[in-house]
């Protein structure tokens, strides 16, 4: 049974309300969207928030409080001070209605209450509202405040943003009296509200540089990680920060260290395995040399020819990126000079540049990679067109034939090792296999990928895309 929440009955309370926390109810996943949207990307951002929502939180209560509790009552009993104060003037005047005395008693009263009075006799209250700006609370309340110190009709007006002015309707005349704000609500309310801004911006400036410097080691981490990912070395990274971002640091030098450490051994095996290969089939042109002239030794060259071309490629392969340096590369001179040479091979090529690019990359392997899908593209198609340019941020490298061309179903097969469309074995018509699994493992291990698409032509088209 299904509660009111969407929610199992039978499922433990604090399964329900972790569900709740994750934002996971079906009634609360447009919620999750949006503020999924307004959430800061970066970590360092999102611990700010973390730290800012409950400091906003807390300045609001604890100023409710203090409105509540302090502001709002001496606000209060200032205006009830000066509303006893008019009310004894007032008592003043009822006892005293000689002129001299009266004006004797405002003067007193501006000199120690700095109360401003005067007196005009025989007139009466304007016909205005009791209170003309209902809106003010300082004006509301000394206008409750009056009402417990006389039964006289009376008015109260803001007259600026520092005076208010009190006329009262006394029985022989109309007393006017202004009154300054500054003697009906306590100061320290600024005080309070300044203290609080100042506090608050101190303390959020202290925990942003804290969280940066906390921040900043992850962001170090996930730079070297990147530059690993793209075949760049990191040999300057170290960890540091909290526990748990040193072990996390500690564990990517471990895996950078092995990793290098398989390739360097992989590579010294396989300079190995090239010299013993070589030596015999070096024996063997040199045996098949001294029997020149003899039935079949001809066939026999061609097959050494090829068996020597087929380990060169199978050593390539698993030699990979070996130990060649990422440096910045010009890209367009790299695929022109390969161009050219496929050129003077009798290649009809069309090569289109917008502008000199720039690459962190290993030029050697890179340029083996561009040989390789050329080459590709020249042993099966007639026209060949490439392109260098940007797109999305990535540098590009498009190579269009007018060849048969890669079934859909294909082209992801034709990476793997060993893999040949060509249904024969003969390295002559579909070479070993290895061309385009060397070309993708290069092009990956410089933070790129290659795409196999159609082409405009009819034929095939290769996309080497790369970061920059």
């Amino acid at each position: 049974m299904i509660g009111l929440w969407g929610l199992d009955p039978a499922q433990p309370v604090l399964g329900r309300i972790r569900r709740i926390l994750r934002l996971d109810h079906p009634l609360l996943r447009p919620f999750a969207r949006a503020i999924k949207m307004i959430l800061p990307k970066s970590l360092l951002g999102r611990s700010l928030l973390i730290i800012v929502i409950p400091l906003i939180l807390l300045q609001v209560i604890t100023a409710t409080i203090f409105f509540d509790r302090h502001w709002d009552t001496m606000s209060r009993r200032l205006n009830a001070a000066v509303g006893s104060e008019i009310g004894m003037v007032l008592d003043f005047m009822a006892a005293y209605p000689d002129p001299e005395e009266r004006e004797w008693m405002f003067a007193l009263a501006y000199g120690r209450q700095q109360l401003a009075m005067r007196f005009e006799p025989e007139a009466t209250l304007p016909g205005t509202s009791p209170l003309a700006q209902d809106d003010d609370f300082v004006a509301r309340t000394l206008y409750s405040s009056l009402a417990e110190h006389t039964d006289l009709p009376y008015q109260v007006d803001v007259i600026d943003d520092k005076t208010l002015e009190i006329r009262i309707a006394a029985p022989d005349g109309l007393l006017t009296v202004e009154v300054p704000r500054k003697r009906l609500f306590s100061v320290t309310t600024y005080i309070f509200i300044g203290w609080m801004t100042v506090s608050s911006v101190i303390l959020f400036a202290v925990a942003t540089v804290f969280m940066r410097n906390q921040v900043r080691p992850i962001g170090r981490l996930a730079s070297a990680a990147d530059a690993l990912g793209k075949g760049r070395d990191v040999p300057n990274f170290r960890s540091e920060g909290a526990l748990e971002v040193r072990r996390a640091a500690l564990a990517f030098t471990r895996m950078r260290d092995r990793i290098n450490r398989q390739i360097a051994q992989r590579t010294e095996m396989l300079a190995g395995v090239s010299h013993d290969l070589r030596t015999p089939l070096t024996r063997m042109r040199l045996q098949l040399a001294l029997m020149e002239g003899e039935e079949g030794t001809v066939e026999l060259t061609e097959d050494i020819a090829e068996m020597e071309r087929m380990v060169e490629g199978y050593l390539a392969f698993a030699r990979g990126e070996g130990t060649e340096e990422t440096v910045a590369t010009c890209i367009t001179d790299l695929v022109d000079e390969v161009v050219g040479r496929m050129r003077r091979n009798g290649a009809r090529i069309d090569l289109h540049t917008e502008q000199p690019l720039t690459v962190p990359l290993k030029p050697n392997a890179m340029e083996r990679c561009l040989a390789n899908i050329i080459g590709n593209a020249h042993r099966f198609g007639q026209h060949i067109a490439v392109r260098v340019g940007v797109r999305d941020g990535h540098v590009e490298v498009v190579v269009d034939d007018d060849g048969p061309g890669i079934p859909p179903e294909r082209r992801e097969d034709v990476f793997r090792a060993f893999f040949r469309i060509e249904s024969s074995r003969n390295p002559r018509t579909g070479g070993t296999g290895l061309g385009l699994t060397i070309a993708r493992d290069v092009v990956r291990a410089m933070g790129g990928d290659i795409f196999l698409e159609n082409s405009p032509f009819g034929g095939l088209r290769a996309r080497i895309r790369l970061p920059m």
